[in-house]
């Protein structure tokens, strides 16, 4: 199983004092995190997409690139790529690009995006939220099998055969489609044979598999093997010296982006009675200590019906930077060996 860290590139304000970090202190922050990501032996970093003022991740390639040529191993990821408001040429071209400069460490979860602020910047009407994603997958996939592009669709000018260059070093460039709780995005990414990226960030993870299991189903009917309908999770954890030390810290910058959240959603305000239940061993944050957060990735894996990937989402509560990092090595130099022995001896 890989293991690795997603992150938005979140400016958000400490709850208790009050400070919040530069753009450009936090790009530098993000960049070091990756590095330190390389350097502790995990397997992916994946960078999101936001257009909204407390985040630094609307151009998620440039940030992708500049770590290309920090790190050596580490694959470097979207997380999501909003799809549905890019154009698909422009979005191979990119990772394309990326590709060459990472030598061959670039993939590209695609999206519809769970945020809808894309849209008028970019002059799309909401309403053709799941067509545009669905046409342009298909044309990105087009894409990815030929240079040279036949296509006709609704929302983009015909491509008549126009080359796309570059190419990039993998063949294919990895794509994974990213979701939510939709149960069509689930089929549509089997029926393609696509890896999916489950986004879990509340509830009982538990409850996705009937979903996951549409997905293959899916997959399996269209012809595909088992072995191509990979499942990944991005879930909100954090580790610590100890759970309690780790839950104390990720409290309040939890309790706050939620809430905040919540605002613009209709949820209700976050609290820590929720909060506790959902880092316990059936809820959905990957939250305490080494041990502690590999026994709930051995149970998440158990419950969904086998993993290939988890990724960490550690960016939704404002920390201190040092806690960041002592969070990303715990996640290199504890849980992945040690969840490499469990599953090694299960």
């Amino acid at each position: 199983m890989q293991i690795g860290i997603d992150s938005f590139g979140a400016v958000i304000s400490d709850p208790a004092s009050g400070i919040t970090l530069s753009p450009s202190h936090r790009m530098q922050n993000l960049l070091e995190e990756i590095v330190l990501a390389d350097n502790v032996g995990l397997d992916v970093f994946g960078v999101g997409e936001h257009h909204r003022r407390e985040f630094v991740d609307s151009a998620p390639v440039v940030i992708l690139g500049a770590a290309a040529t920090r790190t050596k191993n580490i694959r470097l990821s979207s997380a999501v790529t909003v799809l549905s408001v890019a154009d698909p040429v422009r979005v191979f071209q990119e990772f394309a690009t990326l590709d060459l400069i990472s030598d061959g460490r670039a993939e590209i979860v695609a999206g519809r995006g769970s945020s809808i602020e894309a849209f008028p910047l970019f002059g799309l009407d909401l309403n053709d939220y799941d067509s545009l994603f669905s046409e342009k997958l298909g044309l990105l996939l087009k894409i990815r099998e030929n240079t040279h592009v036949h296509w006709t669709g609704k929302h983009r000018a015909t491509l008549t055969g126009q080359a796309v260059y570059p190419r990039p070093l993998q063949k294919p460039l990895p794509v994974w489609v990213g979701v939510g709780g939709t149960p069509e995005s689930f089929v549509r990414a089997g029926t393609l044979g696509l890896p999916l990226m489950v986004a879990i960030i509340g509830g009982e993870p538990g409850r996705f598999r009937p979903l996951i299991d549409l997905y293959r189903e899916a997959g399996r009917r269209a012809g595909h093997s088992a072995e191509k309908l990979i499942v990944g999770l991005h879930a909100i954890g954090f580790l610590g010296n100890t759970t309690e030390q780790a839950a104390e810290d990720f409290y309040p910058g939890y309790a706050h982006t939620f809430t905040e959240i919540g605002k613009e959603r209709g949820w209700p305000p976050a609290t820590r009675a929720q909060f506790d239940t959902l880092r316990g061993p059936t809820g959905a944050l990957l939250i305490g200590d080494a041990e502690t957060v590999v026994q709930k990735i051995l149970y998440v894996d158990e419950v969904l019906g086998g993993l290939s990937r988890i990724t960490f989402q550690m960016g939704v509560s404002a920390l201190p930077h040092e806690k960041m990092l002592r969070s990303i090595e715990l996640l290199g130099t504890r849980v992945a060996p040690l969840l490499g022995t469990q599953l090694r001896t299960a």
